[in-house]
């Protein structure tokens, strides 16, 4: 009786999300049961005991991460990313869809205190996944260490794409949308390992402050600058957003809006407002939701990212609004962080000795479950990336984006 009490929960979960591919469950005492498609091939799993079935049918994500990593859930047929891709396909973010509303309302009531993101809890949250051992990250990333999605052109995003050459057309996109000349102060904020303020600076002369929170992040950038003689030109400080100092003809900031918080919103785009010079330009690029308000999943916000949140269109243009900044122009880019994804996958998975070597198998298992979770985020759920252009006035950017194509 205990066994079916224990399985009982998880069953009638994977009953009710399962209805189209296939999945089988193996439990603890050999008892097999398959859910879905009964033509389909089958993802098999093996769960190795009782407690494992009981984490994941009470708490799916952050269950069944942490049983994927600790080794209690085995995936015997497929790989990890077919196991998500076939359960987020069934979840997929759709009007009809009833099981992923209910279960997202779950977790958003649970992600709010995650956010608050005080200046303490940011610089602890920034080290927990930047601060990791340096190497690591160019066990993945492209040659510029981009953290961020790529910008895959026509004719450069097919399967066999150039990740290199779609993180530097994503570095060239964003500069011709900060319309930059030269003698400008540029403020990059977030700027990791300093890609986005090397670019800037190499292709007009601007000078570039680029801040973080990351020690690791920070020594490396400005190494890098000294290597090259523009430390001069191109500085990066250890310091919070909200303390800098302007004025600044350009702002821009990549792949760090997601770890403001919802609470810190007003006081982000007050802060860029008040640096930018009266006829001064913004770009904020982040990943989002077309979705609406969501909550980061337990498991993410764990063990990748705490504190982190994906925001909606409709979170963030209030706090523009009331900040006194034009939006003067918004992109989406759908699927190009979903093909950036799937490089940085197969990229670690091609190195996995040497990322077991720099940790452990668990660690690598954390790893591969993070960047395959994020695939089907895109290809299945709410996920996109936003570029949201500001200016000070209304005719502070270019009228059209006839300027993209000259620059």
């Amino acid at each position: 009786m205990r066994h079916k009490s224990l399985m009982w929960l998880l069953n009638r979960l994977l009953q009710r999300a399962i209805t189209r591919g296939a999945l089988e469950v193996k439990d603890w005492n050999g008892a097999v049961r398959r859910y879905g498609d009964a033509g389909s091939h089958p993802v098999r799993i093996t769960l190795k005991d009782a407690a494992t079935a009981r984490r994941i049918g009470s708490n799916p994500a952050l269950g069944a991460g942490e049983a994927f990593m600790d080794g209690s859930l085995v995936i015997e047929s497929g790989d990890i990313l077919e196991l998500l891709d076939l359960v987020s396909a069934n979840l997929r973010w759709d009007r009809d869809n009833s099981l992923r509303v209910s279960l997202w309302r779950q977790a958003r009531l649970a992600a709010r205190w995650g956010e608050l993101n005080e200046r303490r809890r940011a610089k602890r949250n920034v080290a927990h996944h930047y601060d990791l051992d340096d190497r690591l990250y160019d066990l993945f990333l492209d040659e510029g260490r981009q953290y961020s999605c790529g910008y895959f052109r026509e004719g450069n995003d097919g399967p066999d794409s150039d990740l290199d050459q779609a993180q530097r057309d994503k570095l060239d996109h964003i500069a011709a949308k900060l319309c930059l000349k030269p003698g400008m102060r540029v403020l990059d904020i977030g700027c990791g390992w300093g890609g986005m303020a090397r670019h800037i600076h190499k292709i007009s002369g601007a000078e570039v402050l680029g801040v973080t929170l990351s020690q690791e992040q920070l020594a490396y950038a400005r190494q890098k600058a000294q290597d090259l003689g523009i430390a001069d030109k191109v500085r990066y400080e250890l310091i919070d957003y909200r303390d800098v100092t302007g004025p600044f003809d350009r702002i821009v900031s990549v792949g760090m809006f997601e770890h403001v918080g919802r609470p810190n919103y007003r006081a982000y785009f007050e802060k860029v407002a008040s640096l930018l010079q009266p006829d001064g330009v913004a770009l904020i690029h982040t990943i989002g939701r077309v979705g609406g308000p969501g909550a980061t999943d337990p498991w993410t916000a764990k063990y990748i990212f705490p504190g982190g949140y994906t925001p909606a269109l409709s979170e963030i243009a209030p706090h523009i609004e009331r900040a006194w900044l034009w939006t003067t122009d918004i992109e989406v880019w759908r699927l190009h962080y979903m093909k950036t994804l799937e490089h940085w996958l197969k990229r670690c998975r091609a190195r996995k000795a040497d990322i077991v070597g720099l940790y452990d198998a668990r660690f690598f298992r954390m790893w591969e479950f993070y960047l395959a979770g994020a695939i089907v985020a895109f290809r299945h759920d709410d996920h996109a990336v936003f570029q949201i252009q500001l200016a000070r006035h209304r005719d502070g950017a270019p009228l059209t984006r006839d300027y993209l194509s000259r620059a």
